[in-house]
């Protein structure tokens, strides 16, 4: 008994050394980092180097870009401050204000147009398969597979006056409407417009009829037995199944049409006179042409700021569509 109760007095006498692992941590001098801080600080450490690039590559120009747009600067001699002269430009400048406008009007033909196009095309194929299909889809998304540099010379040849549009206009009778449309003051808006909405339009489609894939067969089949015809399938059926896609293609045509100036540029120069300009045309201009660089980070300023309240403003959208 004696012996057991040695024993058992030596187990009370040995002293808690998990309490004092538990304590250690507490003791001045000693970290010990959680593995979640761990695995954060590690990658952090691997983002680090492309945030660095990003930073010195995106960040410091567009904060010197901002910094310049407050000063009238030739690019070669001293800067002066201007204020918000740059910025009041686009309410007094004459030609700031046709630019806008013309934007106004290339959202018409980059966006809307497009758009429309594209969900009638997914009407049309949600009800059943459409034979060779997938050959029209290719020929159709075709323009997104060219650069814009190569859209806006193929589109310069055809509104050429001696070109495939005119030839056609006069080979079927109709040669009183053959013109010079990119070289007209009042076609050759349209005429890129309707450029932009080829090359817009593929996109579109696709990514539309993409999404007609993915709504449940059981929805078009209960629609029918409600006697729901083809307007009233699209409105209840493929309309609400294709909000996520419809958000993704409204931001990109949205934004390439306020940002347009490929097509613009290598076309028409914003002409004939300023028929055509748009306010990147501007940027460009009053940055290479006409040195006036405040001027021309001014404009950019407002454009990306403009990107940023579209592409949030269809984001809500968007969200409050889907609850």
């Amino acid at each position: 008994m004696a012996t057991v109760k040695d024993r058992s007095s030596s187990r009370t006498a040995l002293p808690d050394t998990g309490a004092a692992d538990r304590d250690a941590p507490s003791r001045p001098g000693i970290r010990l980092r959680s593995p979640r801080r761990r695995r954060r600080l590690l990658g952090l450490a691997y983002l680090a180097p492309a945030l660095l690039i990003y930073a010195y590559v995106v960040l410091l120009p567009a904060g010197q870009g901002l910094q310049l747009s407050f000063y009238h600067w030739d690019g070669v001699t001293s800067a002066s401050w201007a204020g918000l002269a740059n910025y009041t430009g686009f309410l007094t400048d004459a030609t700031l204000r046709q630019a806008v406008t013309h934007t106004l009007f290339f959202i018409l033909f980059f966006s809307v147009l497009p758009i429309i196009l594209g969900l009638i095309s997914a009407a049309l194929t949600a009800r059943k398969d459409v034979r060779g299909a997938g050959f029209y889809r290719s020929v159709i998304f075709l323009p997104q597979v060219l650069t814009p540099a190569v859209v806006a010379v193929v589109w310069k040849q055809i509104y050429a006056p001696d070109g495939p549009l005119n030839s056609v206009l006069t080979a079927v009778g109709l040669g009183g409407l053959a013109r010079g449309w990119l070289g007209d003051f009042t076609w050759a808006l349209p005429a890129l417009g309707l450029a932009g909405t080829w090359a817009a339009y593929g996109l579109c489609m696709v990514l539309f009829v993409a999404g007609t894939h993915t709504i449940p067969g059981e929805l078009y089949d209960a629609a029918r037995m409600d006697g729901a015809g083809p307007v009233r399938e699209f409105f209840t059926v493929t309309l609400p199944g294709l909000r996520g896609q419809l958000a993704v293609v409204l931001t990109l045509t949205l934004l390439g049409a306020i940002r347009v100036f490929d097509i613009v540029w290598l076309t028409t120069k914003g002409g004939p006179g300023t028929s055509t300009i748009t306010p990147t045309v501007v940027l460009y201009q009053r940055a290479f042409t006409n040195p006036d660089v405040g001027a021309a980070c001014a404009i950019g300023v407002v454009l990306a700021l403009v990107s940023l309240l579209v592409s949030l403003v269809v984001v809500k959208l968007a969200e409050g569509a889907d609850r």
